[in-house]
């Protein structure tokens, strides 16, 4: 008798930002990818921008048929998001790769990983266009050393 392989099967992630897209754009793009659930990765879901507060987000995906969770402790915690405003990328993520580690942190990385692995068709959120100058590309690092994943970077176009 043949052993069992035991490969782990290769899920989809998907990530996208908000900067500079209207609501409907990025709504649009999620659609386009068949994304079942978005999880928000801002360590604060409010914002200045109509829209993409918590609770309008929420909402809108939800009347598409879009899943949303918050997880807040994946968010970049207050001194983090200082550093980035001050364009102190080493500082951020600095700051971001120890956070990670936290307890917290880790407890909703599993959680995450979880989601993923059921097969949903997952988005992270956060406010960054560029995935790779922001903390959702950490997320998908420390994803990544869990489980094997392919990795596809929503870009919604610009306003």
């Amino acid at each position: 008798m043949k052993a069992k392989s035991k490969v782990a099967k290769t899920r989809r992630l998907f990530t996208i930002g908000y900067e500079q897209a209207k609501p409907a754009a990025v709504l649009n793009e999620l659609e386009r990818a068949k994304i079942e659930l978005l999880v928000d990765t801002r360590a604060v879901a409010a914002s200045r921008r109509p829209g993409f507060s918590k609770r309008q987000l929420a909402a809108s995906l939800d009347d598409a048929g879009i899943g949303y969770i918050h997880l807040q402790k994946l968010g970049t915690p207050a001194e983090g998001r200082a550093a980035a405003r001050n364009g102190d990328t080493d500082a951020l993520w600095r700051i971001y790769d120890k956070h990670i580690k936290t307890a917290e942190a880790q407890a909703e990385l599993g959680e995450l990983i979880a989601l993923v692995k059921s097969g949903k068709r997952v988005a992270l959120l956060c406010y960054c266009r560029d995935p790779k100058v922001c903390h959702r590309s950490r997320i998908v690092a420390n994803v990544k050393k869990r489980t094997q994943v392919k990795v596809d970077d929503l870009i919604p176009p610009l306003f």
